[in-house]
């Protein structure tokens, strides 16, 4: 599973390490939303960021990455994807959070995503990984 998100915003990173640290079955790949294999992704499901500049108002995961039956999940599916990869309780959580439904969640969303860099800030640069990170990012 493929993992796009704001590599430049602070709150995302956090997630993104967050979830390096629990992915114990190695389950998760990484990109941020300023590479180039990425405008390619989207270009391929009619998609495009919507500011280049600002980074994109969603997480992106991609399931079944380069394959002809990819799907790309949005917004509140999305993290409760991540989610449902790690080990227990986490996909328990998911079951949980899946009785709200998606308009629901993904208003939620939308406020963490709106207010996210005014609140945590944004980097000057992505950050490199770490030498056991690189093989987890594309």
């Amino acid at each position: 599973m493929l993992v796009i998100f704001d590599g430049r915003c602070v709150l995302c990173n956090g997630a993104v390490r967050w979830f390096l640290r629990r992915d114990r079955r190695d389950r998760l790949r990484f990109a941020t939303s300023e590479s180039v294999d990425v405008a390619a992704l989207l270009a391929r499901h009619g998609m495009r960021l919507s500011d280049a500049r600002a980074g994109p108002d969603t997480i992106l995961v991609v399931r079944k990455f380069n394959d002809p039956a990819e799907e790309i999940q949005l917004r509140s599916n999305a993290a409760l994807a991540m989610l449902c990869e790690l080990p227990q309780p986490w996909p328990a959580v998911v079951a949980a959070l899946r009785l709200i439904p998606r308009p629901v969640r993904d208003f939620g969303y939308r406020l963490v995503a709106r207010w996210r860099t005014r609140i945590w800030g944004r980097l000057e640069s992505c950050p490199l990984p770490t030498a056991e990170e690189r093989g987890r990012f594309l």
